[in-house]
């Protein structure tokens, strides 16, 4: 990945990695004065690092170099930033970050304790924060391709769990007969029963309350847009933007109501980012040339207004 900042401005990266696997972090700068630090699962800038780019020791065999056996499964954050004086100066650094996370993933195992990687119950049952369905992916994977989308409230059965790009992941079976089985997330799961809920709705389905299309234009010489909009319950509002491969793509979305979420499809029509909260921004490179779409979407039960934002440079 290679980006470029600006005095006190620092640049995170999220890697999902499992415990026991090996990470390998590099930084290139043109300035001496850029490092990164890794931050284990649940911490970042302003907790204690578990590794330090400016310092020699365990797992930086190298100035901006890490290498080492993750201690835990989860979301790591790498930080890159400028060392103090520089970023007082408002100096400018150009740099290309590295990441390699290498080694096996665990195997699923089967058992009878809920909420853990060791089997959980004999069912599951679909639990969304915002009442909006979950999507059953092919893999363990937030890249996997969308088989169906389950409704909340529908019970599964439990297949097994394990962990996956730093998140608990559990092959389950719609309990139809022919049914669908598929990976889901098991942060939307609890514990269910083998009482037959809610069919699940085809992927390619619009949301219930129906969807917009429309193309962003920037203004001459501008790099983003801004734009508002509204949407009644189970709506949602695509916006198409041209964009290259190697560009980077900014997204922001503010609003009222707890239910408003986006998601991000490369030309292709996969997933670049699937249903993300309203309260996490998005940047990222892309890797694909064509049109993009960013859908908002409004899985509350009342009618939410929202500003979004959009940058690509």
């Amino acid at each position: 990945m290679s980006d470029s900042l600006t005095g006190r401005e620092t640049v995170l990266y999220m890697v999902g990695a499992e415990a026991g696997q090996t990470m390998t972090v590099s930084l290139t700068v043109n300035n001496t004065a850029g490092y990164f630090n890794v931050y284990a699962p649940g911490a970042g800038p302003g907790d204690a690092a578990l590794a330090v780019g400016s310092l020699i020791g365990p797992m930086m065999p190298d100035l901006n170099r890490f290498e080492g056996i993750l201690p835990t499964s989860g979301t790591y954050t790498i930080s890159v930033y400028l060392y103090r004086a520089a970023a007082r100066r408002g100096e400018v650094a150009d740099y290309t970050l590295d990441v390699a996370v290498t080694g096996a993933t665990g195997e699923v195992v089967q058992g009878d304790f809920a909420d853990g990687l060791a089997g959980g119950p004999d069912f599951y049952q679909v639990a969304t924060s915002a009442g909006g369905p979950l999507n059953l992916r092919a893999g363990p994977s937030q890249g996997a391709a969308v088989v169906i989308a389950l409704a909340n409230g529908t019970n599964l059965r439990n297949l097994g769990c394990r962990m996956a790009e730093g998140r608990r992941w559990c092959r389950v079976a719609t309990l139809a007969d022919p049914g669908d089985e598929g990976w889901a997330a098991g942060d939307f799961l609890i514990e269910g029963s083998g009482t037959p809920a809610p069919a699940p709705t085809p992927a390619s389905d619009a949301a219930v309350g129906g969807t917009d299309e429309q193309r962003v234009h920037f203004d001459p010489g501008a790099s983003g847009a801004e734009l508002t909009g509204t949407l009644p319950p189970g709506a949602s509002h695509r916006y198409v933007l041209g964009a290259k491969d190697g560009q980077f793509l900014t997204v922001r979305v503010a609003g009222q109501g707890p239910g408003l979420s986006y998601q991000i499809f490369n030309p292709d029509r996969s997933f670049l980012l699937d249903q993300m909260s309203r309260e996490q921004d998005y940047r990222g490179q892309l890797w694909q040339s064509g049109d993009h779409v960013v859908e908002v979407i409004n899985r509350g039960n009342d009618t939410a207004s929202y500003t979004v934002t959009f940058g690509i440079e």
